[in-house]
């Protein structure tokens, strides 16, 4: 079996299609590993969260708006999300991650 994985391209144009602040500008972005319970069971689905960044350029906060199926796939999500890394400046962006096998 191939290990599965998130569709990069589509999420990284997503990503930053949606900030609800003009000035988010990327420089550090790490996908959500996919969980192996939802692999195993071929589950596939996504995730819309919203996220602040600090002045510096670091995400402070992680907040679920919208997943389907729901408790399969948050915590990759947010887990991810935190790791992200933006220019400095501050702002909120949100973004939908989608997983699929």
């Amino acid at each position: 079996m191939t290990r599965p994985s998130v569709v990069a391209a589509a999420l990284l144009a997503m990503a930053f299609a949606m900030p609800a602040h003009a000035n988010l500008v990327p420089t550090k972005r790490v996908e959500p590993q996919y969980p192996p319970e939802a692999a195993r069971a071929g589950k596939t689905g996504f995730v819309e969260v919203e996220f602040s960044v600090t002045a510096d350029g670091k995400v402070e906060s992680v907040s679920v708006l919208n997943a389907k199926p729901s408790r399969t796939f948050e915590q990759a999500a947010v887990r991810a999300v935190k790791q992200w890394q933006f220019a400095p400046g501050g702002g909120r962006g949100k973004v939908r991650l989608d997983f699929n096998l």
